[in-house]
């Protein structure tokens, strides 16, 4: 089994969030592999900016997901540790970068968001992301 550590953002600009939409369909948020001698916060702040073409800055961490699945190229279980961080971006303006696999960026009401979330874990996330960002506001 492949075990990778991982960083990503729950952005928020005013009340909306941001999400993707990735090449299966599936929308999410953005996070990616923590590369060696990078730290949990510039992967979180650089997966965003090359994901979603969104500038956001850390406003508190915001727990941990774990997640696995069968990489089919690797032909491995991949288990993936994710590192989870409220964020806040001045602008709504966001643009999916194709080259890594996403369809759409864009950002949500927190209703929408929820209604559109694909994994219940992102919508436990969500809730506990929006409550901090809310009480650092």
């Amino acid at each position: 089994m492949i075990v990778r550590n991982c960083a990503g953002g729950i952005v928020f600009c005013g009340d909306k969030v941001l999400m993707l939409l990735n090449d299966k369909h599936e929308w999410a948020f953005p996070k990616g592999v923590v590369r060696s001698g990078n730290k949990l916060t510039e992967t979180a702040i650089n997966r965003i900016k090359i994901e979603a073409g969104v500038d956001a800055t850390i406003i508190a961490p915001c727990g941990k997901t774990k997640y696995e699945f069968f990489s089919v190229t690797r032909k491995k279980p991949v288990h993936n540790n994710v590192s989870w961080f409220v964020m806040r971006a001045i602008s709504e303006e966001a643009k999916a970068s194709a080259e890594d696999g996403f369809i759409d960026a864009r950002f949500f009401t927190m209703e929408e968001a929820l209604d559109t979330i694909t994994y219940s874990q992102d919508k436990s996330l969500l809730m506990m992301a929006y409550q901090r960002y809310r009480e650092l506001s």
